[in-house]
């Protein structure tokens, strides 16, 4: 199968769609068992729970950036030339 525009175009809305879902899932998760997940992961990584919920947040707003930077503005500029 040839990649085309079209193709490649398809493949970024489509890695969009399923990172915002994860995200969207995270975000979640993380928000309704904040005080859970961070003791576990405090116990994990033997991190204090101040210094895991401040790393939850930095990754959450990492991966945020990263589906905008690798795939929707792509997807939005193959969309233009289209």
């Amino acid at each position: 199968m040839p990649f085309t525009i079209e193709t490649i175009t398809l493949f970024l809305g489509w890695c969009a769609v399923i990172n915002s879902a994860v995200l969207l899932l995270f975000t979640v998760a993380m928000s309704l068992g904040r005080n859970w997940i961070a003791s576990v992961h405090a116990r994990l990584f033997s991190l204090p729970e101040s210094t895991v919920s401040a790393e939850h947040f930095s990754f959450l707003a990492n991966y945020k950036l990263m589906i905008l930077v690798l795939n929707i503005v792509p997807y939005v500029a193959l969309k233009l030339i289209q």
